[in-house]
């Protein structure tokens, strides 16, 4: 694989087709390569090696349960304080509403985070769960990152295997991967220094996956860390993915400025997104997709992160909710696409497309 004019690229081509394990020095030249064509060759390789031409998508909602939050994370720019004229907290009901429209429309997912709020009780989201499961048996609740499992074994004085175990018991199925944001001091402190540090994010990843539940992770990138941070980042989640083995997925999220208090910061750029998903690939050796998640990278930039490693583009989402219509970047916050327009991204980039459930199962629809 002596295909760049980069010299270190091709000493790490050489350790990729080996099988060898990329070291974290080397991470920090991929970030360096200014042969962009040929990291993503490399990252493609693997990518077919591990999955061909097939690209997962699946048909599922967002729903935001609340926008009220203790926190003040610098980068976001949904969460509210309760005070706050459009602050809110959906009540279990409107959980329901938004969980039938979604079946109807075909998902198979319903995917549930929110802000710490303090006023609302334990009993709300395993009465949430329980009621989704009693209508919607087969809907698979994706729910709660790591960050919102700490603070509720904090602020409900529970053990974290108490914890787990009620959540799962009512109807959890897996964890999403937020809130990891960058895992590195002090950049994590400074962009979100209410949220719990590193090492509880991973040991909580740790315990879920203990428990027999998928999570996915995330990374945050394109405001103040470093190319050390990021590949700091990949080094912390693949040592954790060699003890619990329970991360299912990788999204890279770019940074979206506008409304956060680093709206002066540009965020990233496209060939730094592309960079990310590729270096992503190649450093997680361990995790078997990556995804390109084309509500924050913007549809077309997604599709041509196909090509740079990433086998995976979330999902029509039907109808985003209200945090992920807040960082959109496509135009007027749109966080929805149609089966059909998913199919035809994936197809024309050359890929065959998959429909998938939470877990990788492929979903077979009846034809009429």
């Amino acid at each position: 694989m002596q295909f760049s004019f980069d010299t270190n690229l091709n000493k790490i081509a050489a350790k990729v087709e080996a099988g060898e394990r990329i070291s974290f020095d080397e991470g920090m030249e991929l970030f360096a390569t200014e042969d962009l064509n040929a990291l993503g060759k490399l990252a493609d390789f693997v990518r077919r090696k591990k999955h061909g031409k097939t690209t997962y998508f699946n048909v599922n909602r967002h729903f935001n349960y609340t926008n009220i939050c203790v926190a003040d994370c610098k980068f976001c720019n949904f969460y509210r304080r309760s005070r706050d004229a459009d602050a809110y907290t959906h009540s279990i009901e409107e959980g329901l509403q938004i969980a039938r429209n979604a079946v109807n429309e075909g998902a198979t997912e319903l995917h549930i985070v929110g802000g710490l709020n303090t006023k609302i009780p334990f009993n709300y989201y395993t009465d949430l769960f329980t009621s989704l499961k009693k209508e919607f048996p087969a809907l698979h609740i994706k729910a709660f990152t790591m960050v919102e499992l700490d603070f509720f074994a904090r602020f409900y004085k529970m053990s974290d295997a108490e914890l787990i175990d009620k959540l799962k018991a009512a109807g959890m199925d897996s964890c999403p991967g937020g809130g990891a944001e960058i895992f590195a001091e002090p950049t994590r402190s400074r962009i979100c220094d209410h949220k719990c540090g590193a090492d509880r994010w991973l040991e909580l990843a740790g315990k879920v996956h203990h428990a027999g539940l998928k999570t996915n992770a995330t990374i945050l990138y394109g405001h103040i860390e470093t190319i050390e941070d990021r590949i700091d980042h990949l080094v912390k989640l693949r040592e954790q993915q060699d003890k619990s083995g329970g991360f299912q997925c990788f999204i890279p999220l770019a940074f979206y400025p506008p409304g956060s208090a680093l709206s002066s910061i540009p965020g990233p750029d496209g060939i730094t997104s592309l960079k990310t998903i590729a270096i992503s690939r190649l450093m997680l050796d361990n995790f078997d997709h990556i995804k390109a998640y084309w509500v924050m990278l913007g549809k077309h930039l997604a599709q041509t992160a196909l090509h740079f490693g990433a086998n995976d583009l979330d999902g029509t989402i039907t109808d985003g909710g209200e945090l992920t219509h807040a960082y959109s970047i496509e135009e007027g916050g749109e966080s929805k696409m149609t089966k059909t327009e998913l199919i035809k991204l994936i197809e024309n980039a050359g890929f065959e497309a998959v429909e998938r459930d939470t877990v990788y199962n492929r979903v077979e629809r009846a034809t009429v």
